[in-house]
């Protein structure tokens, strides 16, 4: 349990290769409170696929080990896998930042969060470098 002082933000995303992009997205994330407790969804294998058409290049429970070991993260968990909103009512953040791209899941979130009790800040969050940091593009880089 963390102390009533800190403001609980949760950000998602598939975080295949952890990235300079990755780490100023979770930097942006922690500057909108000024006691963050920072909490990372790690994209469920299976949603990957729906969303992005491929499997990640690493497993879920790879993904959310590397993103446990970073110092900007509070706490890291996976994610649902039937829905997005248990795992989202279970953590009750007070802010959920999304990344500039994320489009899936956002549709009426902060209604579907309310109607389940939970009234959330919903921030978008800006893009850093998206030429050269945008996962896809990194890993093509890396992988080919």
């Amino acid at each position: 349990m963390i102390p009533n002082s800190k403001t609980k933000i949760m950000v998602f995303g598939t975080f295949d290769v952890l990235h300079k992009g990755h780490l100023n997205f979770f930097h942006q994330a922690r500057k909108l409170a000024a006691r963050p407790y920072l909490i990372v969804s790690v994209a469920r294998d299976i949603n990957v696929k729906k969303i992005k058409g491929k499997r990640p290049a690493f497993k879920e429970n790879q993904r959310l080990a590397v993103v446990k070991k970073c110092r900007l993260v509070d706490k890291a968990v996976l994610g649902g896998l039937k829905s997005h909103i248990p795992h989202i009512l279970k953590e009750k953040p007070q802010i959920v930042a999304l990344g500039y791209d994320q489009r899936a899941y956002v549709k009426h979130l902060k209604d579907l969060l309310r109607r389940n009790g939970l009234k959330v800040r919903i921030v978008r969050l800006k893009a850093f470098d998206p030429k050269i940091y945008k996962s896809s593009l990194f890993k093509a880089q890396k992988f080919n």
